[in-house]
């Protein structure tokens, strides 16, 4: 993933330099990788070619990797440490972090259309249009918008879902579902995936939740501690971290149940899911 980001991003010294350096700065050398993951591991259930899966794999990152620059700015959540380097802003000025977060999203869509994806052309615009959801105000970018609105209150546990499922939720499920697109699966398979993908994304929220109560700032490459600094309601603060873990584990064992129809080729989907519960960083 790393060399094909590294191909598909601008080079760093085409014009406009200094954007171009920050796009790089803020995609490469770091990240755990799990949304291309996920594509790859939901396209090797479909029987994808793995060159239309490296190209959904590589637009579900950017647009990662820009929500991160856009939150981690002042007017966000004011952060200064991401992926054990300085942010965005703090490395450039804000001003191009915001530029770099806009470039990569249009990148992200760019590479959506300028590939073939797909064996016929509506189920590629049907992608395109999945993504969007995803990363608009039905999906992360109206997450975030719930989570900013929550800060100081007490959210029930079907709140926390709700704000989670689009917040995180969102680009997880949109991963295994570009990698699936990629491939020819019956209908029912595709829901299975996106069963399986429902319960992973939340069950990765809640382990986040859990590493920002338990983990230090060295072994999660960014500031811990924000979320009960900030009094942002999370799984920890709701249901405490002996709970948060178990539902965690709940979630995953629902998301790996839906994928038993697919046997050994859904191997690689049962691994990342066991990663998320388990990670420590």
């Amino acid at each position: 993933m790393e060399a094909a980001l590294a191909r598909h991003l601008p080079a760093s010294d085409i014009s406009p330099v200094r954007l171009h350096q920050a796009m790089r700065y803020a995609v490469l050398g770091g990240g755990k990788r799990v949304r291309p993951l996920l594509a790859f591991a939901a396209g090797e259930v479909a029987g994808a070619h793995p060159d239309r899966l490296e190209v959904v794999a590589c637009a579900v990152e950017l647009i990662h990797a820009y929500s991160l620059v856009h939150d981690d700015l002042p007017c966000m959540d004011d952060d200064v440490l991401r992926r054990g380097k300085p942010t965005v802003h703090v490395e450039f000025d804000e001003a191009t972090a915001l530029l770099v977060g806009d470039a990569l999203q249009s990148l992200a869509f760019q590479l959506l259309a300028q590939y073939p994806l797909a064996d016929d052309a509506q189920r590629q615009l049907e992608m395109v249009a999945l993504l969007a959801v995803a990363a608009g105000s039905r999906g992360m970018a109206g997450g975030q918008a719930i989570d900013l609105a929550s800060v100081g209150k007490t959210l029930t546990l079907p709140e926390l879902e709700f704000m989670h499922v689009h917040k995180t939720g969102a680009l997880i499920r949109a991963s295994v579902m570009l990698g699936a697109l990629c491939g020819g699966l019956a209908e029912v398979d595709i829901a299975r995936l996106d069963h399986f993908a429902k319960f992973v994304g939340l069950a990765f929220q809640v382990v986040d939740d859990v590493l920002d109560a338990e983990a230090s700032t060295a072994t999660l490459g960014k500031t811990a501690g924000k979320d009960a600094e900030q009094n942002k309601p999370t799984y920890v603060s709701l249901l405490g971290l002996v709970e948060a873990r178990r539902l965690a584990q709940e979630m995953r064992d629902e998301a790996v149940a839906a994928l038993a129809p697919f046997a050994e080729r859904a191997r690689r989907l049962r691994e990342i899911a066991d990663f998320i519960v388990l990670r420590r960083f």
